[in-house]
């Protein structure tokens, strides 16, 4: 009888531990992941920051020329404003969805790669 306890007393040390080990693996892999898709997303945001200061300081110099042109520097910001409404509008109706598929395809590729 003592060694049916003992048996089941090991069985139930072994599957302890092996549990234990399977939830620190599945935390490992999670954050294995995670790490990627951060450190995957981070060089893009970057890039984007850049690129995003770059086309303001070329805003702002459209909009000084054009208004240089036109007589008033407001109508000039005026037109690059409104020119941004309308490609607002464009996106927002036109390619929301398909730029909503591309990316969260994107982030499903990063994680399951």
């Amino acid at each position: 009888m003592e060694d049916n306890t003992m048996l089941v007393e090991t069985l139930l040390v072994k599957a302890t531990n092996y549990g234990k080990t399977s939830f620190k693996l599945v935390k490992l892999n999670a954050l294995d992941k995670t790490t990627d898709v951060v450190s995957s997303i981070i060089p893009h945001l970057i890039v984007l920051i850049i690129t995003s200061t770059s086309i303001l300081f070329i805003n702002l110099a459209l909009a000084l020329w054009i208004g240089e042109l036109i007589g008033d520097v407001f109508y000039g910001f005026l037109l690059v404003g409104a020119f941004y409404a309308l490609v607002t509008l464009v996106f927002h109706f036109l390619l929301r969805n398909k730029l909503k598929r591309i990316i969260g395809d994107y982030i499903i590729k990063l994680v399951l790669n």
